[in-house]
């Protein structure tokens, strides 16, 4: 059953430029839906609910995607899908999750999850997400260490002390956060056995989150604390004016970095994805006897390692090997699946050309 004193922040404000073209400002990433019939913000909110009811799910965004998130959540009310004045990371927006519940339900203990994770095994995540509750009823910040499959340079790591073992659902101490490394020492680090991926969820009573901002963000601190109460008829206009203002940090660099106030729990593998490219699509779902992967008819002929996502149409692939195909009304992408990550590159390249109709 739900906790009634628990809440839940989803932070939604990203672009997802590598999803270029299904991505654009006004139909991100977060509300897509690249590995089934739900979006990710969708699964992300279902995956939560044994323990967070929806009426108790906050999401963060942006301007550009607000409406359609209202669209997709109906469970979750629309004034708590809060479009931020400006991007500021994720320290001012945790700060203002804090601000909020600290005059509604200063009892009460929320966690920070990202809206575009895929999960592939929701009854093992949520019981560490509930030991992470629990964990944060006192002063601590807490965090989820993700059990790291493989060196990986594209996330920070989460040191705990030697010897630990995955998959307890009791809290530790951190040791450090190590921001994204060369190869080298994320193969050190995963060899060690004592360093875990950090996905960037976070749990803390409003109280204790808000003594951390004030001890390591002083400034964002006091403008958040000069918002009046979230509801009021003067809150918008106070916080378009105030939030713009707060320090652009994330919370790792202005926050867990610092404080002495911080445990973890070390999970054990539950299926954790970010789904950072469309390289990370096809991985996650089902593959044909040549490695195919598509979400559209394909007929193949001495194709292999391909993932197709055209719609409705048939697309015939001869002779090629390890592509992504995604096209739209409007674009087409084609690009090596071992590149996948470079299409950002594609949307800065058409900012440049001031290609708005593509953005």
């Amino acid at each position: 059953m739900p906790r009634p004193n628990y809440y839940g922040l989803i932070l939604a404000g990203g672009r997802g430029t590598r999803f270029w073209p299904r991505s654009r400002k006004r139909h991100a990433k977060q509300v897509l839906s690249v590995t089934g019939e739900r979006t990710l913000i969708q699964q992300t909110v279902d995956r939560l609910r044994p323990l967070i009811a929806p009426e108790r799910i906050w999401v963060l965004t942006n301007d550009h995607v607000r409406d359609e998130i209202v669209r997709q959540l109906p469970e979750v009310p629309a004034r708590q899908i809060i479009a931020e004045p400006a991007q500021r990371n994720t320290a001012p927006a945790i700060g203002l999750m804090a601000t909020i519940l600290e005059s509604t339900d200063p009892n009460s203990v929320f966690g920070v999850f990202p809206s575009d994770h895929v999960i592939g095994n929701s009854r093992r995540y949520l019981k560490f997400v509930s030991a992470a509750f629990q964990a944060a009823r006192g002063d601590q910040i807490a965090v989820l260490g993700v059990y790291p499959r493989h060196p990986e340079t594209g996330f920070g790591y989460i040191e705990f002390p030697d010897g630990i073992q995955p998959g307890s659902d009791t809290a530790h101490p951190v040791i450090s956060f190590k921001e994204k490394p060369d190869l080298p020492d994320a193969e050190r680090m995963v060899k060690a056995g004592n360093f875990y991926w950090n996905a960037g969820m976070f749990f803390s009573r409003p109280g204790a989150m808000l003594n951390a901002i004030r001890a390591h963000l002083p400034k964002t601190a006091t403008l958040l604390a000069g918002l009046p109460k979230f509801g009021g008829p003067k809150f918008r206009a106070a916080l378009a004016q105030a939030f713009p203002l707060c320090d652009n940090i994330s919370i790792d660099y202005g926050i867990m970095q610092k404080t002495q106030s911080r445990c973890g729990i070390a999970c054990s593998d539950y299926g954790w994805s970010d789904v950072g490219s469309w390289s990370a699509v096809y991985d996650l779902l089902p593959h044909d006897k040549d490695g195919n992967a598509h979400r559209s008819e394909v007929l193949h002929i001495d194709a292999t390692g391909n993932y197709v996502d055209c719609g409705s149409k048939l697309v015939a692939l001869v002779g090629v090997h390890d592509l992504v195909v995604v096209d739209t009304p409007d674009a087409l992408l084609i690009v090596d699946r071992r590149r996948a990550q470079e299409v950002g590159a594609v949307v800065a390249g058409l900012e440049k050309r001031a290609r708005t109709d593509l953005l």
